[in-house]
């Protein structure tokens, strides 16, 4: 309880103003933890704010169709948690009557919600004891009780969860879980934290024993994989260009991308060439291509690291029909397209 009372008394005297801090309306609170999650607070607060102007219910956004709520998406990555995201505001809305579970085991259950999000939900909007377990819960923990055990292990998942479910105030425990996770964030750093102001330092194992930089543990991930992607850029002389939609399992399902040609290895505009003559969509065409990149453009994400080559393709007319080069920021697409489309400046 000591513990808690000091985070909770660092809390109100450090506590920032957000919207979703002004509420416990389920929904808004899960639509911010869903938005949150991987994600910078000063990034994803215009998303949020976004979401509830234009959803400000779960009805309303179960009545969105997928493509709009990704495009409201774009830019945030992660595009699974877009597309949970709508599906259950379709299922809380369909088999719910519009209401959310209002406690942690049921709130596990919808797709997208896992031990994080449903402790929050729970917590925030139900006053359940039950405590929230995140990247700066972690750190906090770790450092203070000065805990080795690696926290992206089944082991270690366990026995932070144990911890923190110990130290929750029973009787507040949405402020100790907002107050836990923002000490985390601002004060326990990931680098360099002021531990001289800490309200913890005197009895900090971490601190105490000057190991603070090397907790919490974490095992390394394997190396991300290098991919060889080469997007047509179609641009005919009525304006037209294609966009194809990826309907394959994957982190960009559902968005809009151009044509692509996938290689092994980088290509040289003289093998590009040969690739294109065998490539079912422009064979037997007049066309002139040219290679917008010279560099590769390396687009990194968690798990792999695409070097990406755009490719124009100028033609009379493309060879399926194509969309209005002037309406091509309407379709959602991966950040790493929405950057080419701004560079490229139709």
């Amino acid at each position: 309880m000591r513990v808690s009372k000091s985070l909770t008394s660092w809390y109100l005297n450090n506590k920032r103003d957000f919207p979703w801090r002004k509420t416990t309306d389920p929904y808004k609170i899960w639509l911010s933890e869903i938005i949150l999650q991987q994600t910078q607070i000063k990034q994803g607060l215009p998303y949020y704010e976004a979401f509830v102007s234009n959803y400000p219910t779960v009805f309303a956004l179960a009545k969105a169709s997928e493509s709009d709520v990704l495009k409201l998406w774009q830019g945030l990555g992660y595009y699974s948690r877009a597309r949970n995201l709508h599906a259950t505001a379709k299922h809380v809305v369909a088999s719910l009557n519009g209401k959310f579970p209002n406690n942690y085991i049921d709130l596990l259950k919808l797709k997208g919600i896992g031990d994080y999000t449903a402790s929050a939900i729970a917590s925030i909007c139900f006053n359940e004891n039950t405590a929230v377990l995140d990247g700066n819960v972690y750190r906090f923990l770790s450092r203070y009780y000065g805990i080795d055990t690696a926290i992206n292990t089944t082991t270690g998942f366990k026995t932070f969860k144990v911890l923190a479910q110990e130290i929750i105030d029973k009787n507040n425990p949405a402020e100790h879980n907002q107050a836990i996770m923002d000490f985390g964030s601002r004060q326990c750093s990931p680098s360099n934290p002021d531990c001289s102001i800490c309200p913890f330092n005197k009895s900090c194992v971490a601190f105490n024993k000057n190991i603070v930089n090397k907790l919490p543990v974490k095992l390394k991930a394997k190396k991300p994989v290098k991919k060889y992607f080469n997007f047509l850029v179609f641009v005919s002389d009525s304006g037209e260009t294609i966009l194809e939609k990826r309907e394959e399992k994957g982190i960009w399902k559902n968005l809009y991308q151009f044509p692509l040609i996938e290689t092994e290895k980088e290509s040289s505009l003289n093998k590009f060439h040969i690739k294109l003559k065998n490539y079912t969509l422009i064979k037997d065409l007049k066309y002139e291509v040219s290679l917008y990149n010279d560099a590769d453009i390396i687009h990194k994400l968690s798990h792999q690291h695409l070097h990406t080559k755009f490719w124009i393709i100028n033609l009379k007319k493309t060879p399926v029909q194509g969309i209005p080069i002037n309406k091509i920021r309407d379709y959602a697409v991966p950040v790493l397209i929405e950057k080419f489309i701004e560079d490229f400046n139709f």
